[in-house]
């Protein structure tokens, strides 16, 4: 069968002058004034990189594991995958506790504009000193206010490569960094690791505008090479299309790359209008109905009042419609305790209120009785 690629979108390349003063725009501070001359020496070289698409200058041989060992890769690419590699060996190590990745999804933080921490970052804590209060668990904090906070950090769109070919999505991503268009810093290279390390992943966050924020949703589209992305990129000379849609064409695997962790997905909903960021294609196994577990936190009062909530004992959060807080967490890991010795999972009808007891069970019972030899099978027995 022959391979069609459909081109016929305008170019993108810029003129030289309108690079140089987009590039010139992060020198903007007059107290830059003084190294006017290395500054156009940089943007020079910057200029050369870009217009010649140098996207990844420093490349090295492939080597042994690789269907083309003399292609050569990014170093940073290659780096990536070793830190994977290495996290993987952590979440099979027998050894090790089991892992609980807790993400904040909401993007505030009084490190910048809103001058005020968010009510999920609060949450996040809440659930961080639960799970660190069980036996053989350990809790890692993926924050994602840091991209709105933090210097020099980054999370770039995903280019939806799979919808040109399967085997062309790569894992890790090989869409970033791209040195030629100044995109670089790209976290998403940190942030692969932790999901491939953990054991459980509870993703906390608010809902805006109806749907997930700008900062969880660059991460979930992200996440899709680890559902049935290609781990080697020389099978497709990097980016390039026809080898991709033909290896696509004789069929392929789709791998999962996180099978086997426990997922816990929970957002905060206003004025009874339920909202929950859509299922993403990233296949972890099911720790409750329709492979995730839910929870909802509802806002029914003036947003202003609603963070003292968090401070108010249990009754009068009920009497606002805010249901969650430490009192309900510790009453939630007391009674997945009891589920899981009992050899029960179903935990949602004992607490339809929505607080993680789900998650405690699961990761209670898969931590008593995964094998870390095959420690996907553990979490298989969590419906």
């Amino acid at each position: 069968m022959a391979v069609d690629i459909r081109k016929g979108m305008p170019s993108t390349h810029l003129e030289r002058a309108e690079f140089e003063k987009r590039f010139r725009e992060q020198f903007f501070d007059p107290a830059f004034a003084k190294v006017e001359a290395e500054i156009a020496k940089i943007a020079e070289i910057a200029w050369q990189s870009y217009d010649g698409y140098n996207k990844n200058p420093r490349k090295q041989r492939a080597g042994e594991g690789f269907a083309d060992p003399d292609f050569e890769l990014p170093v940073e690419w290659l780096a990536a995958r070793a830190a994977i590699e290495a996290a993987a060996k952590r979440h099979a190590d027998p050894k090790s506790p089991s892992r609980i990745l807790i993400v904040n999804g909401s993007t505030r933080s009084d490190q910048t504009c809103p001058g005020e921490m968010s009510k999920t970052w609060r949450l996040v804590q809440m659930c961080r000193a639960l799970v660190e209060e069980q036996q053989g668990f350990e809790a890692e904090v993926l924050d994602l206010s840091l991209l709105a906070s933090e210097a020099q950090k980054a999370i770039y769109p995903c280019k939806a490569c799979l919808s040109t070919a399967q085997p062309l999505c790569h894992w890790p991503c090989t869409c970033y960094p791209n040195f030629a268009l100044g995109q670089v810093n790209d976290w998403m290279a940190e942030i692969y690791p932790k999901w491939v390390a953990a054991h459980g992943v509870m993703i906390v966050t608010p809902v805006n505008w109806y749907q997930a924020p700008s900062s969880l949703k660059l991460m979930i589209d992200r996440l899709v090479c680890a559902d049935g992305g290609n781990p080697d990129p020389t099978t497709t000379r990097m980016k390039s299309v026809a080898p991709a849609k033909e290896l696509e064409l004789k069929g392929w695997p789709y791998p999962r790359h996180l099978a086997g962790r426990a997922f816990f997905g929970r957002c905060a909903w206003r004025r009874g209008r339920r909202r929950e960021p859509a299922p993403h294609p990233v296949r972890l196994v099911a720790g409750y109905r329709h492979d995730r577990l839910r929870a909802q936190i509802a806002i029914r009062r003036v947003y202003r009042l609603s963070r003292t909530l968090c401070n108010e004992p249990q009754g009068s959060r009920r009497r606002y419609g805010f249901s969650g807080g430490r009192e309900k967490l510790g009453a939630c890991a007391d009674r997945g305790r009891q589920i899981a010795a009992q050899g029960r999972t179903e935990t949602a009808r004992c607490f339809p209120d929505g607080v993680p007891s789900e998650m405690i069970s699961a990761c209670w019972r898969a931590s008593a009785a995964r094998t870390r030899e095959t420690p996907a099978a553990s979490f298989r027995s969590v419906s």
